[in-house]
């Protein structure tokens, strides 16, 4: 990894010396006791054509602890509260490389596991940056069978299979690196 040599204050990231922005992300596989996981659909603003699931997180703070940017982003993207504690993993890893706004990004992020007690039907995005406003289109719960038949790419791709396995048998301690 190169040297940050910039900062974008307007998105948050961070400028390699390549000039590919770059950030460290922590992302929280959140599943209510239904088995549903939420997810987050993305639009990119300069290209409403490029949709995506993902699961609610984001970019770390410079020095921030993984778990603690996993908390805080999922509270600020959701409204759900959790501590630390309450994750499991990291389940896996993954660098995702891609274009957003028109510029090229890549983003180093672990994804944690947590099981939310009730169903959390009421979700709150007041906490939802200008980013997140302008490329946020829906909050929505979903099984996993229905990751895998959404129709729009869904990242991790392994989201599915991965939850499914988190599901039935729980964290096994190992965070394997994902596409």
């Amino acid at each position: 990894m190169t040297r940050p040599t910039e900062h974008s204050s307007d998105l948050g990231e961070w400028r390699d010396d390549d000039g590919v922005w770059f950030r460290r992300a922590a992302r929280v596989i959140a599943v209510d006791d239904t088995g549903r996981v939420l997810m987050m659909r993305g639009v990119d603003p300069a290209d409403p054509g490029h949709v995506w699931w993902i699961t609610p997180g984001g970019g770390l703070e410079p020095d921030e602890d993984e778990r603690a940017g996993a908390v805080r982003e999922l509270f600020e993207e959701t409204g759900v509260r959790l501590t630390a504690p309450d994750l499991a993993g990291p389940v896996a890893v993954r660098s995702a490389t891609f274009s957003f706004m028109g510029r090229p990004y890549r983003q180093d992020e672990v994804l944690f596991f947590a099981r939310l007690r009730g169903t959390a039907e009421q979700l709150v995005t007041t906490g939802w940056t200008p980013v997140e406003q302008a490329s946020v289109t829906e909050l929505r719960w979903c099984i996993p069978d229905e990751l895998a038949t959404v129709g729009e790419p869904v990242y991790p791709p392994a989201l599915p299979d991965l939850v499914r396995g988190l599901l039935a048998a729980g964290w096994d301690g190992t965070a394997p690196t994902v596409d």
